[in-house]
């Protein structure tokens, strides 16, 4: 009966660590981006599917680390927090690398924060990430993917 236990108890720990596994989200290629002299480590979201998903169920980031958001053509671009358990800041920018406008979103909201003009790149950081190193609108963001 002990070895019979045994077993069940490494079937458990094994499940237990699968499930931990896919609740990971997963982990998207790294990119550096600068805004002025800070350096951003900024996964890359390219895809429908990369963007759909965003930085959902994430529990932290690093100091500088955040996520761009790809578009292949300029477009009216809204953000919203479902399933985001991180407050994130989200800079709206242009295809020169120029910040458009920067808001601020709530974790696990459904309010849309929404590009003041077509866009071709959004770029999520922690909340007030921008504000605390006194970037605003205007200011270029260097190191961006092209668009294709």
């Amino acid at each position: 009966m002990n070895k019979f236990l045994a077993t069940c108890a490494g079937a458990i720990a094994a499940l237990s660590s699968c499930l931990a596994w896919a609740a990971e989200p997963a982990r998207l290629p790294v990119i550096s981006l600068t805004a002025g002299m800070h350096v951003i480590k900024a996964e890359v979201a390219a895809t429908d599917a990369q963007r759909n998903q965003g930085l959902m169920f994430r529990e932290s980031l690093g100091p500088n680390e955040g996520m761009v958001f790809l578009f292949h053509a300029p477009a009216g671009v809204c953000m919203w927090m479902k399933n985001t358990l991180l407050p994130l800041s989200v800079a709206f920018i242009g295809r020169d690398g120029r910040i458009v406008n920067i808001e601020d979103m709530k974790p696990q909201s459904l309010d849309s924060h929404c590009a003041k003009e077509p866009v071709y790149y959004a770029l999520e950081m922690e909340k007030g990430w921008f504000k605390q190193r006194n970037i605003k609108p205007g200011t270029r963001i260097g190191g961006l993917p092209e668009s294709k």
